[in-house]
């Protein structure tokens, strides 16, 4: 394990126990969030991305401003479902805020999931063409932001334009070099994980994925990445893949730690259907006092084949308190597992 950072689903609601009561409140919080990891060392801030949700829709603004207040932590998606996006506009928005970054997103893009509205794409106005589903319309939207993300010119230049142009075609601007090579793709079967790969994009495997085995979640996952590692080394790609697994931790070291997380450690993983005619396997979640939190961590075996580890984080509980649950897996659990 190279690289920790937070993974972020944004929500809030008006609900008393909850610090997040507003779209604001999440926000704001979620840059000093990020301000606050990287004072402590962590190398990453992630956010989710859902549409018609009371979650974090549209990252851009949000990417832009941590950006321009922090120095060195990676900043990321995990992940914007492709079904509603202009690959064009998203290239641009990318471009600007990896730009006032100093190039540090590291961008998780995906076909989409199930979401709060039936078809939500549909009301964004995109729509599969003739013989795609939404899955495909997905992979396509995202191939051609990839392309276009290279910088090389497509548009026919006006020839009296308002101001002068660069000779030949025109790219879209702004744009960022390298933003290409830091994007991911969120995969949840072997199949996707093996696609990134082909197509050259750094790996992002949840606490979820497709059952294809019926092995445990750990075991499934571990199977997946090192078929995306073969994928990515059959296709000749001249850097190093990137992978990082998400994970629901928390180290028991204060009596609030105990009240808030003391029974909701998973003993097991889980099954339900986030699709009709695809059983998916949930990974548990860990929460137990540090000594026994590090000989479960021990037998994570995806952990293990993972690059970099997104820590989900209660949002909901405020900026002090996370920081605490960040500052506890950093103290008490990250030296022994000898993560970093």
């Amino acid at each position: 394990m190279k690289k920790i950072g937070f993974l972020s689903f944004g929500h809030w609601s008006n609900h008393p126990s909850y610090k997040t009561r507003t779209a604001g409140d999440t926000l704001l919080q979620s840059i000093d969030l990020a301000v606050a990891a990287e004072e402590l060392g962590l190398d990453g801030a992630y956010f989710r991305v859902h549409h018609f949700a009371r979650q974090l829709a549209s990252p851009f603004p949000l990417l832009s401003a941590i950006g321009a207040k922090t120095n060195k932590i990676e900043i990321g998606t995990g992940v914007i479902d492709m079904r509603y996006e202009n690959p064009m506009y998203m290239v641009e928005d990318a471009g600007a805020a990896d730009l006032i970054s100093g190039g540090r997103l590291q961008l998780g893009i995906s076909r989409g999931s199930p979401e709060q509205v039936i078809d939500g794409w549909r009301y964004f106005g995109y729509e599969p063409v003739e013989g795609e589903i939404d899955a495909d319309m997905g992979r396509r939207k995202a191939l051609e932001f990839l392309d276009k993300l290279k910088g090389t010119g497509f548009a026919q230049p006006n020839p009296n334009p308002m101001f002068p142009n660069p000779p030949g075609l025109l790219r879209l601007e702004p744009h960022s070099d390298g933003l290409r090579e830091r994007i991911w793709w969120g995969a949840a079967s072997n199949a996707t994980a093996v696609w990134a790969a082909e197509n050259g994009m750094h790996l992002q495997s949840s606490t979820l994925k497709f059952d294809e085995t019926g092995k445990p979640f750990h075991i499934q996952q571990a199977e997946q990445i090192r078929l995306y590692k073969e994928a990515w080394k059959k296709a000749g790609h001249q850097r190093e893949p990137r992978v990082s697994v998400s994970r629901s931790i928390f180290a028991l070291v204060t009596d609030q730690d105990r009240y808030y997380f003391g029974q909701q450690g998973k003993a097991s993983d889980s099954f339900g259907y986030i699709e009709s005619d695809k059983r998916a396997i949930f990974g548990k979640s860990y929460a137990a006092e540090p000594e026994q939190l590090i000989r479960e961590l021990a037998l994570d075996e995806a952990i293990q084949e993972a690059d970099t580890l997104l820590l989900t984080i209660p949002n909901t509980l405020g900026v002090d308190y996370n920081v605490h649950v960040l500052s506890a897996i950093l103290e008490h659990i990250a030296p022994a597992l000898g993560w970093r």
